[in-house]
């Protein structure tokens, strides 16, 4: 048995492989969420500013992009060395703060590194060696980065979404995880049945209750996974909302009138569809009576 094929067929050795991919791919993922609305609000300004003809400032912006700057502190601005951006273990080692000014570092970024190891480890253990494992590790780090920046800004970025959503499209051809016609169809319905609740919502209420980057993130789970698993995405995002928002307001004392972003919950309620949307599809329609 070649080397490759001896890891792609044992756990023992493909999961841990896959976990220290994750924690450096969790590592780009915090320059993603971080980075990329400042990025996108830099365009936005200078749109509106040659839309409306105004003077450009005689002050260049510095280079913003994902790539540069270096990482660096932002409350010293010393710069990060390689060694001290080791995911998780630089961290424990520096304990939590900057190794020049001390300053405390945000326990968020160990946590998305961590969480993007653990949950590729789950998606390679669950799929095993096989292509559907690459495009499943894919998406689930999508959903990290696009979960990230909605928590932050409430913003699903169309630069992250409408490409995974026509790779989507596009892996149904070859019936990657779901057929042409299924992903199709999830995609339209996937973005017209929120379309359809924000309408009329807002006609009742006068209200706007989610946003449309919402609807293009249900079209891009419909697109990835047929919209067979719709119906059970909506249950789990509806479910996983209830219950963090709850928790959030009785535990953390959050405003009842501050909005709540939706995507991280639809993004949870997909990445599950994906792993065990079979089993779970099958045990609702047995346990109803409809199987």
């Amino acid at each position: 048995m070649s080397p490759y094929s001896l890891v792609l067929n044992s756990p023992a050795i493909l999961c841990p492989i896959v976990g220290i991919i994750g924690l450096m791919i969790g590592s780009f993922l915090n320059v993603v969420i971080y980075r990329l609305p400042i990025m996108m609000q830099r365009g936005w300004k200078q749109e509106c500013q040659e839309f409306l003809e105004l003077p450009d400032s005689n002050q260049p912006e510095d280079t913003f992009n994902l790539a540069l700057p270096d990482s660096h502190c932002p409350s010293c601005n010393a710069e990060i060395k390689w060694y001290q951006n080791i995911p998780v273990l630089s961290y424990l080692l520096l304990q939590g703060k900057c190794a020049h000014c001390h300053t405390h570092i945000s326990l968020r970024y160990p946590f998305v590194e961590a969480l993007t190891g653990l949950l590729s480890i789950i998606v390679a253990y669950q799929l095993g060696g096989q292509i559907e494992t690459l495009f499943a590790l894919l998406l689930t780090w999508t959903l990290i980065a696009l979960s990230g920046i909605d928590f932050d800004h409430q913003l699903l970025p169309d630069n992250i979404i409408l490409p995974m959503l026509w790779l989507g499209l596009f892996l149904s051809l070859f019936t990657v995880f779901t057929d042409p016609v299924s992903s199709i169809i999830g995609a339209i319905a996937g973005y017209l049945f929120l379309w359809t609740i924000y309408q009329l919502f807002k006609l009742l209420t006068g209200k706007e209750g989610m946003g449309y980057g919402d609807f293009k993130l249900l079209a891009l789970l419909g697109a990835w996974l047929g919209w067979q698993y719709l119906p059970l995405i909506i249950l789990l995002s509806s479910l996983v909302g209830a219950l963090i928002g709850t928790s959030m307001i009785i535990f953390i004392k959050q405003d009842k009138n501050m909005p709540i972003p939706f995507g991280p919950y639809l993004a949870i309620a997909g990445w599950i569809a994906l792993l065990w949307g079979d089993q779970l599809n099958t045990l609702y329609l047995t346990k109803s009576g409809l199987l």
